[in-house]
Formats: C-alpha cells, sequence, structure tokens
C-alpha cells in the first residue's frame, strides 16, 4: 500500500462513513470533537447544487472544532461526468478537505436513476466521473462501493482497480452487494481481496460497531483504516473510545450543540423535525426512555423538544 499526502494528513485510520439523513453538520461537528480522523458529509446531489437547489447548500454547512486535527470530505452522487467536473470547482465545494464520490448507495430511487451503487454496472462512467472530479477540484478524490450489484455481480476488485487507475487515492469498500442493502452479515474477505488488489488506501466498512469490531476488520483484512456509519448514529464519542482516548462524556451537552449548529444553518421547522432521529439515536437504550421519546416525536418546535430533554436530563 502506498499512502499519498493526503493519507499522511490524517490524525487516525478512524472514518465517519457517509449516512444519509444523519452525518448532517452538526453530526460532523461532534465526530471531529472526538477525534474522528476524517469525516464524510451525508450524500449531496451533484446535479442539485448546478441546479443552485438551496437544500443542497444547505447540506454543506461546516463547522469544526477549535484547533480539530479531523479533515472533512464532501460526499456527492450523480451520474454525470460533466456535472461533477463543474460543481468540484464551486467555493462551497472547495471549503472541503477532499471530495468523496458515493457509488454504492443502494436506495433505489438513487440507483434508477443510475446513481450511487448503479454505477458499478457502468465502470466507465463511474471511472469518467472520479476522473472528471480528479482533473477539475485540484482536491484530493476517494470513492465509496460496494462489493457488487448482486450475489451474481461480485466485481469489488476490478473497480476498485479502475478507481485507482482514474486517479482515486483512497477507497471506502462496504462488504455487502446492493441487493443486500443493509441486511446479513459484510463480507470482510471481499474488502481483503480488495486490498490484496490495488495500492491505494482500503477503508472497511460493514459491520463495525466496537473496538472489537474493529481490531479483528484489520486483522481480516489488512485495511488501512475502518470506516463507521450506522454504529456511530448517536454516539459520536465512539471514535475516541476507538482511538483508545480516555473522553468524559455528557449526551446532554453534545445534545444541545448538535440543536445549536443545526439551526445556524437551518430553518428551526426543520431541525425540529430532523433531530427527532437523532434523539432516538442518542437515547437508544436507555432505561425509561419510550414515553419521552414518544413525546418528543409529537412536538413540532425545538423549544418543546429541549424542554422535554432538559426534565428528562435533571432526573
Amino acid at each position: 500500500m502506498k499512502t499519498n499526502d493526503f493519507i499522511n494528513s490524517l490524525s487516525n485510520n478512524l472514518m465517519q462513513a457517509p449516512l444519509a439523513g444523519y452525518t448532517d453538520v452538526g453530526f460532523r461537528y461532534l465526530c471531529a470533537k472526538y477525534n474522528c480522523g476524517l469525516i464524510v458529509s451525508e450524500m449531496v446531489s451533484a446535479m442539485s447544487l448546478k441546479q443552485k437547489n438551496k437544500v443542497a447548500f444547505d447540506m454543506l454547512g461546516m463547522e469544526l472544532p477549535q484547533n480539530t486535527k479531523s479533515k472533512v470530505a464532501v460526499q456527492l452522487f450523480g451520474h454525470d461526468p460533466a456535472v461533477f467536473a463543474e460543481v468540484v470547482k464551486y467555493d462551497e465545494i472547495q471549503q472541503f478537505d477532499a471530495i468523496d464520490i458515493n457509488m454504492g448507495c443502494p436506495v433505489p430511487k438513487v440507483t434508477r436513476n443510475g446513481e450511487g451503487s448503479a454505477l458499478m454496472l457502468e465502470p466507465k462512467k463511474a471511472g469518467a466521473i472520479i476522473d472528471a472530479c480528479v482533473k477539475n477540484s485540484g482536491k484530493p478524490v476517494t470513492v465509496k462501493f460496494r462489493k457488487g450489484y448482486t450475489d451474481n455481480n461480485v466485481n469489488a476488485v476490478e473497480f476498485a482497480k479502475m478507481c485507482q487507475d482514474n486517479g482515486a487515492c483512497m477507497i471506502t469498500v462496504h462488504g455487502r452487494t446492493k441487493e443486500q442493502m443493509y441486511s446479513d452479515v459484510a463480507d470482510w474477505d471481499i474488502i481483503r481481496q480488495v486490498v490484496e488488489a490495488v495500492d491505494i488506501p482500503v477503508y472497511a466498512n460493514g459491520d463495525v460497531k466496537t473496538k472489537e469490531d474493529m481490531g479483528a476488520v484489520l486483522s481480516q483484512t489488512g485495511a488501512f483504516g475502518v470506516a463507521i456509519g450506522r454504529g456511530s448514529g448517536g454516539r459520536p464519542w465512539l471514535f475516541a473510545q476507538l482511538a483508545g482516548h480516555e473522553v468524559d462524556v455528557n449526551p446532554f451537552e453534545d445534545i444541545k450543540t448538535h440543536y445549536y449548529l443545526m439551526l445556524k444553518h437551518l430553518p428551526a421547522h426543520v431541525v425540529a423535525g430532523e433531530m427527532k432521529k437523532h434523539i432516538g439515536a442518542y437515547l437508544k437504550g436507555k432505561r425509561g426512555v419510550k414515553p419521552l421519546l414518544n413525546e418528543i416525536f409529537k412536538t413540532k418546535t425545538v423549544d418543546e423538544q429541549l424542554a422535554l430533554l432538559t426534565d428528562y436530563f435533571k432526573n
């Protein structure tokens, strides 16, 4: 494996994997607070940026703790190399440290447009998109993809080589096919095969939720690092724990920080809706929380939610 300037600039080999609807500006800040080496935005449509869609630009909000060592990538998705070539030049994209291209999303509304994991069926087009980003952004370009599209079309190794040949400096491989979505067990062996086939660093993604999982996947695959998506939902402090740091976790303070940063970039009514799922994740598994969540899900304002949370955390 050959490292590069971007990889060498990372403080550790942990990545907060992009997760639609969750890895927003507030959550990214908290992952940086807990020293995640590489943070990635939720995926943003390249075409929506080209069309000057306000919602797409709102997703690009940047907030980081002072003196953070974390690097932040923006994840883009789409199917037209020319559109990527244009939008990667935007100032809002240039504020990020790197550009990550989503070629792994399995959701039908994305794949039916030939985007996300559907690009694994069109490696030439995928290569043209990577090339367009490399040549027009001046930024390190990384790619996230899956084991394959279906169990009968597993092409992660060949796809990884294509990414490398077109200038990607790093790749992330999710050990499931598009067909599997998020079910079954992630195939870490296919990640090992990718690692052995390319010279660029590989992040392993899928079924990594604990320090034991991290040790096991790195040992089995030889990957450079781990990318954690759903496993970090509601617990951004996981990254500090995985890095071996002792941290004093105050969930309510983190929740309030999350609200504050969301309100800086989004309308209050939008934040009230978006934060409901985050609160569910932050409080998952806590005793006696079901009545609170039922009340929060009925609320329409941030003030109502914070009042309920304040009462809960006082007890």
